[in-house]
């Protein structure tokens, strides 16, 4: 069985119907959840951003890092079963193989998002347009963070900035 679900099972189980939103976003991010089994899809606004239904996937990690509300909406695509962690900064600490995993999925999204972007940046780098801005978008992305909650610049020492 999966090493993430085996280090939930003390949580509680959550059962979600298709339809239903397992996290609102822009509500008060107060809990995360870790997939067990079903479908799950991922919007942004009215995008839909992905498609999840990988046992061991953790929705709502971001916000609670980041101490913000919740970035996006998950929604149950068909039956699923979810474990629900209360309080998800006091759980990765106390579980370090589930922060790591976050870390990791966290890792993962990043680079196919930077990849993504850096293979529209070759294909529209002639064009005038706002495909042509792809680049400004890269280097926000990578010198232009803006502040956590509690005033923390997470820009890093990059004396431009």
């Amino acid at each position: 069985m999966n090493a993430v679900l085996d280090e939930c099972r003390d949580l509680k189980e959550i059962r979600f119907e298709p339809g239903e939103k397992l996290i609102n976003e822009g509500a008060a991010a107060d809990r995360m959840f870790v997939l067990i089994e079903g479908e799950v899809a991922v919007s942004k606004g009215p995008v839909q951003v992905a498609v999840d239904r990988k046992p061991g996937s953790l929705f709502g990690e971001m916000s609670a890092l980041l101490e913000t509300n919740y970035t996006a909406s998950v929604v149950a695509v068909t039956p699923v079963r979810a474990y629900q962690v209360e309080n998800p900064i006091e759980f990765m600490t106390r579980r370090p193989g589930l922060a790591i995993h976050a870390a990791r999925l966290l890792a993962q999204r990043l680079h196919d998002g930077t990849t993504y972007l850096a293979d529209l940046k070759v294909q529209f780098e002639d064009r005038k347009d706002h495909l042509g801005m792809v680049d400004q978008v890269l280097d926000a992305l990578m010198h232009h963070q803006r502040k956590v909650a509690g005033g923390r610049d997470t820009r890093g020492s990059d004396p431009r900035l």
